[in-house]
Protein backbone atom coordinates (compact mmCIF):
# COMPACT_ATOMS: atom_id res chain seq x y z
CA UNK A 1 0.00 0.00 0.00
CA UNK A 2 1.56 3.57 -0.93
CA UNK A 3 2.57 5.37 1.66
CA UNK A 4 2.47 9.41 1.93
CA UNK A 5 3.90 11.98 4.25
CA UNK A 6 1.33 14.69 5.45
CA UNK A 7 3.71 16.88 2.45
CA UNK A 8 3.00 14.23 0.18
CA UNK A 9 -0.44 14.01 0.65
CA UNK A 10 -1.39 18.00 0.45
CA UNK A 11 0.46 18.11 -2.72
CA UNK A 12 -1.81 14.93 -4.59
CA UNK A 13 -4.88 16.45 -3.21
CA UNK A 14 -4.06 20.48 -3.33
CA UNK A 15 -4.49 21.56 0.01
CA UNK A 16 -1.85 22.77 2.18
CA UNK A 17 -0.97 20.47 5.15
CA UNK A 18 -2.49 22.66 8.03
CA UNK A 19 -5.86 22.12 6.20
CA UNK A 20 -5.36 18.27 6.68
CA UNK A 21 -4.40 18.56 10.26
CA UNK A 22 -7.47 20.47 10.54
CA UNK A 23 -9.50 17.57 9.18
CA UNK A 24 -8.07 15.26 11.45
CA UNK A 25 -8.94 17.68 14.38
CA UNK A 26 -12.85 18.04 13.10
CA UNK A 27 -13.03 14.31 12.92
CA UNK A 28 -13.49 14.08 9.18
CA UNK A 29 -10.36 12.59 8.18
CA UNK A 30 -8.83 9.50 10.41
CA UNK A 31 -5.41 9.69 12.10
CA UNK A 32 -2.23 8.41 9.54
CA UNK A 33 -0.37 5.43 10.63
CA UNK A 34 2.43 6.29 12.98
CA UNK A 35 6.49 5.27 12.48
CA UNK A 36 8.23 6.56 15.23
CA UNK A 37 8.04 10.33 14.65
CA UNK A 38 6.39 10.19 11.30
CA UNK A 39 2.78 9.93 9.91
CA UNK A 40 1.97 8.22 7.05
CA UNK A 41 -0.85 8.38 5.08
CA UNK A 42 -2.38 5.97 2.19
CA UNK A 43 -5.34 5.35 -0.29
CA UNK A 44 -8.07 5.38 2.57
CA UNK A 45 -6.96 8.91 2.82
CA UNK A 46 -6.74 9.87 -0.47
CA UNK A 47 -10.11 8.52 -0.66
CA UNK A 48 -11.89 10.34 2.16
CA UNK A 49 -10.16 13.82 1.37
CA UNK A 50 -12.08 13.23 -2.24
CA UNK A 51 -14.74 12.51 -0.13
CA UNK A 52 -15.08 15.71 2.14
CA UNK A 53 -14.06 18.68 -0.83
CA UNK A 54 -16.89 16.94 -3.07
CA UNK A 55 -19.58 17.22 0.06
CA UNK A 56 -18.06 20.72 0.68
CA UNK A 57 -18.52 21.77 -3.21
CA UNK A 58 -21.92 20.66 -2.47
CA UNK A 59 -22.61 22.80 0.80
CA UNK A 60 -22.05 20.57 3.44
CA UNK A 61 -20.19 21.98 6.24
CA UNK A 62 -17.32 20.52 8.44
CA UNK A 63 -19.65 19.49 11.34
CA UNK A 64 -22.28 18.05 8.97
CA UNK A 65 -19.31 16.16 6.85
CA UNK A 66 -18.10 14.65 10.48
CA UNK A 67 -21.74 13.47 11.45
CA UNK A 68 -22.02 11.37 8.21
CA UNK A 69 -18.19 10.13 8.62
CA UNK A 70 -18.61 9.08 12.26
CA UNK A 71 -21.80 7.43 11.95
CA UNK A 72 -20.96 5.56 8.48
CA UNK A 73 -18.18 4.16 10.36
CA UNK A 74 -20.37 3.25 13.14
CA UNK A 75 -22.32 1.11 10.75
CA UNK A 76 -24.81 3.27 10.41
CA UNK A 77 -27.15 3.27 7.19
CA UNK A 78 -27.76 5.88 4.69
CA UNK A 79 -31.52 6.29 5.70
CA UNK A 80 -30.57 6.31 9.64
CA UNK A 81 -28.31 9.21 8.90
CA UNK A 82 -30.65 11.13 6.64
CA UNK A 83 -33.74 10.41 9.32
CA UNK A 84 -35.73 8.08 6.79
CA UNK A 85 -35.19 5.05 8.89
CA UNK A 86 -33.70 3.40 11.54
CA UNK A 87 -35.35 4.62 14.18
CA UNK A 88 -37.13 3.50 17.18
CA UNK A 89 -40.58 2.43 16.15
CA UNK A 90 -41.52 -0.25 13.61
CA UNK A 91 -38.51 0.09 11.83
CA UNK A 92 -36.51 -1.13 14.48
CA UNK A 93 -35.02 -4.41 14.49
CA UNK A 94 -35.79 -7.13 17.56
CA UNK A 95 -33.71 -9.96 18.06
CA UNK A 96 -36.39 -12.54 17.83
CA UNK A 97 -36.25 -16.31 20.06
CA UNK A 98 -37.24 -19.70 19.11
CA UNK A 99 -40.62 -19.40 20.94
CA UNK A 100 -40.97 -16.01 18.72
CA UNK A 101 -40.69 -17.92 15.69
CA UNK A 102 -43.56 -20.26 16.47
CA UNK A 103 -46.22 -17.65 16.98
CA UNK A 104 -44.69 -15.73 13.48
CA UNK A 105 -45.50 -18.95 11.47
CA UNK A 106 -48.73 -21.70 11.97
CA UNK A 107 -48.32 -24.74 13.58
CA UNK A 108 -46.30 -27.42 12.09
CA UNK A 109 -44.38 -24.79 9.75
CA UNK A 110 -41.14 -24.22 11.52
CA UNK A 111 -38.66 -25.22 9.00
CA UNK A 112 -34.64 -24.22 8.56
CA UNK A 113 -35.67 -23.60 4.83
CA UNK A 114 -38.94 -21.64 5.61
CA UNK A 115 -36.44 -19.00 7.97
CA UNK A 116 -33.78 -19.08 5.43
CA UNK A 117 -35.80 -18.19 2.62
CA UNK A 118 -36.70 -15.00 4.92
CA UNK A 119 -33.17 -14.09 5.22
CA UNK A 120 -32.45 -14.60 1.69
CA UNK A 121 -35.66 -11.92 1.00
CA UNK A 122 -34.09 -9.56 4.06
CA UNK A 123 -37.13 -10.22 6.02
CA UNK A 124 -34.98 -11.48 8.92
CA UNK A 125 -31.54 -10.45 9.42
CA UNK A 126 -29.12 -12.73 10.83
CA UNK A 127 -26.28 -11.23 13.43
CA UNK A 128 -24.47 -12.46 15.89
CA UNK A 129 -26.16 -16.30 16.01
CA UNK A 130 -29.69 -14.55 16.34
CA UNK A 131 -32.51 -13.69 13.61
CA UNK A 132 -34.02 -10.33 14.07
CA UNK A 133 -36.65 -8.71 12.15
CA UNK A 134 -38.28 -5.48 11.78
CA UNK A 135 -41.19 -4.66 14.85
CA UNK A 136 -43.54 -4.31 12.11
CA UNK A 137 -42.47 -7.46 10.53
CA UNK A 138 -43.17 -9.19 14.21
CA UNK A 139 -46.59 -7.88 14.52
CA UNK A 140 -47.74 -8.24 10.94
CA UNK A 141 -45.75 -12.31 10.86
CA UNK A 142 -48.12 -12.67 14.26
CA UNK A 143 -51.60 -11.46 12.72
CA UNK A 144 -50.91 -13.72 9.72
CA UNK A 145 -50.05 -16.73 11.51
CA UNK A 146 -53.64 -15.94 13.63
CA UNK A 147 -55.31 -16.72 10.37
CA UNK A 148 -52.94 -19.56 9.37
CA UNK A 149 -51.61 -18.34 6.60
CA UNK A 150 -48.85 -20.93 5.17
CA UNK A 151 -45.68 -19.09 5.73
CA UNK A 152 -44.51 -20.14 1.89
CA UNK A 153 -47.24 -17.97 0.58
CA UNK A 154 -46.15 -15.19 3.31
CA UNK A 155 -42.83 -14.96 1.71
CA UNK A 156 -44.10 -15.39 -2.21
CA UNK A 157 -46.40 -12.50 -1.40
CA UNK A 158 -43.33 -10.59 0.44
CA UNK A 159 -41.35 -11.09 -2.27
CA UNK A 160 -43.52 -9.40 -4.91
CA UNK A 161 -44.38 -6.66 -2.77
CA UNK A 162 -40.84 -6.23 -2.35
CA UNK A 163 -40.35 -5.87 -6.25
CA UNK A 164 -43.40 -3.68 -6.31
CA UNK A 165 -41.66 -1.02 -3.52
CA UNK A 166 -37.98 -1.34 -4.71
CA UNK A 167 -39.51 -0.07 -7.65
CA UNK A 168 -41.57 2.86 -6.64
CA UNK A 169 -38.55 4.05 -4.16
CA UNK A 170 -36.31 4.04 -7.26
CA UNK A 171 -39.41 6.49 -8.75
CA UNK A 172 -39.42 8.66 -6.09
CA UNK A 173 -35.95 8.92 -5.57
CA UNK A 174 -35.53 10.01 -9.14
CA UNK A 175 -37.66 12.85 -8.65
CA UNK A 176 -35.47 14.17 -5.38
CA UNK A 177 -32.26 13.10 -7.78
CA UNK A 178 -33.62 15.06 -10.86
CA UNK A 179 -35.94 17.88 -8.88
CA UNK A 180 -34.69 18.26 -5.35
CA UNK A 181 -30.77 17.15 -5.34
CA UNK A 182 -30.69 20.50 -7.87
CA UNK A 183 -31.57 22.95 -5.48
CA UNK A 184 -28.64 21.50 -3.39
CA UNK A 185 -26.29 22.76 -5.75
CA UNK A 186 -27.86 25.77 -6.49
CA UNK A 187 -27.61 26.74 -2.47
CA UNK A 188 -24.01 24.89 -2.52
CA UNK A 189 -22.60 27.98 -0.08
CA UNK A 190 -24.86 27.48 2.76
CA UNK A 191 -23.60 25.68 5.64
CA UNK A 192 -26.78 23.39 6.49
CA UNK A 193 -27.31 21.11 3.55
CA UNK A 194 -27.10 18.15 5.93
CA UNK A 195 -30.20 19.34 7.35
CA UNK A 196 -31.85 20.67 4.45
CA UNK A 197 -31.17 17.51 2.73
CA UNK A 198 -32.55 15.91 5.35
CA UNK A 199 -35.68 17.59 5.76
CA UNK A 200 -36.53 17.47 1.80
CA UNK A 201 -35.87 13.51 2.14
CA UNK A 202 -37.94 13.18 5.39
CA UNK A 203 -40.70 15.42 3.43
CA UNK A 204 -40.61 13.48 0.44
CA UNK A 205 -40.28 10.01 2.24
CA UNK A 206 -44.20 10.83 3.89
CA UNK A 207 -45.44 11.94 0.40
CA UNK A 208 -44.19 8.59 -0.60
CA UNK A 209 -45.83 6.40 2.12
CA UNK A 210 -49.12 8.53 1.72
CA UNK A 211 -49.30 8.30 -1.89
CA UNK A 212 -48.76 4.65 -1.56
CA UNK A 213 -50.82 3.52 1.46
CA UNK A 214 -53.83 5.55 0.17
CA UNK A 215 -53.36 3.84 -3.32
CA UNK A 216 -53.20 0.39 -1.61
CA UNK A 217 -56.18 1.42 0.24
CA UNK A 218 -58.01 2.24 -2.80
CA UNK A 219 -56.05 -1.17 -5.06
CA UNK A 220 -57.85 -3.47 -1.92
CA UNK A 221 -61.30 -1.89 -2.45
CA UNK A 222 -61.36 -2.31 -5.51
CA UNK A 223 -59.80 -5.97 -5.51
CA UNK A 224 -62.56 -6.98 -2.67
CA UNK A 225 -65.35 -5.46 -5.12
CA UNK A 226 -64.17 -8.13 -7.91
CA UNK A 227 -63.84 -10.67 -5.34
CA UNK A 228 -67.43 -10.06 -4.78
CA UNK A 229 -69.04 -10.02 -7.93
CA UNK A 230 -66.98 -13.21 -8.92
CA UNK A 231 -68.77 -15.35 -5.93
CA UNK A 232 -72.49 -13.25 -5.93
CA UNK A 233 -71.78 -11.35 -2.66
CA UNK A 234 -73.76 -7.86 -4.23
CA UNK A 235 -76.66 -7.41 -4.40
CA UNK A 236 -78.63 -6.70 -8.03
CA UNK A 237 -77.56 -3.74 -10.20
CA UNK A 238 -80.79 -1.63 -9.73
CA UNK A 239 -80.04 -2.03 -5.81
CA UNK A 240 -79.28 1.67 -4.44
CA UNK A 241 -78.94 2.32 -0.91
CA UNK A 242 -81.11 4.15 1.48
CA UNK A 243 -78.22 7.41 1.68
CA UNK A 244 -78.52 8.17 -1.91
CA UNK A 245 -81.37 10.41 -1.41
CA UNK A 246 -80.10 12.12 1.47
CA UNK A 247 -78.28 15.53 1.45
CA UNK A 248 -74.63 15.09 -0.06
CA UNK A 249 -72.25 15.84 3.08
CA UNK A 250 -69.32 18.07 3.07
CA UNK A 251 -67.20 14.56 2.43
CA UNK A 252 -68.88 13.66 -1.14
CA UNK A 253 -69.76 9.64 -0.98
CA UNK A 254 -69.48 8.20 -4.38
CA UNK A 255 -71.88 5.50 -5.24
CA UNK A 256 -69.75 3.08 -6.09
CA UNK A 257 -71.88 1.01 -7.93
CA UNK A 258 -72.20 4.09 -10.90
CA UNK A 259 -69.47 4.30 -13.78
CA UNK A 260 -66.93 6.73 -12.75
CA UNK A 261 -66.98 9.17 -16.08
CA UNK A 262 -63.74 10.32 -18.36
CA UNK A 263 -64.46 13.75 -19.54
CA UNK A 264 -62.87 15.02 -22.75
CA UNK A 265 -60.38 17.62 -22.53
CA UNK A 266 -63.31 20.35 -23.98
CA UNK A 267 -65.33 19.40 -20.69
CA UNK A 268 -62.74 19.75 -17.96
CA UNK A 269 -61.96 23.17 -19.64
CA UNK A 270 -64.78 24.55 -18.93
CA UNK A 271 -64.99 23.72 -15.59
CA UNK A 272 -62.09 25.31 -14.69
CA UNK A 273 -62.58 28.53 -16.45
CA UNK A 274 -65.67 28.71 -14.54
CA UNK A 275 -64.34 28.55 -11.53
CA UNK A 276 -66.14 27.49 -8.25
CA UNK A 277 -69.02 30.35 -7.90
CA UNK A 278 -71.47 27.54 -9.99
CA UNK A 279 -73.34 24.52 -8.09
CA UNK A 280 -74.71 22.74 -11.52
CA UNK A 281 -72.40 19.98 -12.86
CA UNK A 282 -70.60 20.92 -16.67
CA UNK A 283 -72.31 19.07 -18.85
Amino acid sequence: MEQLTVDELAVRVGLPGSTIRMYQTKGVLHPPRRQGRVAYYDASHLERLTLVQRLQSRGFSLPAIAELVRAREKGASVAAVLGVGEAEGPDDWVRIKVRDISRLVPLGDVRPRVLRRAVQLGLVRWRHGWPHVRRWALEAGNRLAALSVPSDDVLDKFANLRTATDAIAADFVEVFERRLWPQLADNADQDDQLDRMRALLVELTYTAETVVIGTLRESIREAAEEFARRHQLLPSDDFQPAWVEEPVPIAERLIETEEDEIPDEPTIQRFLDRGDDHDEPVG
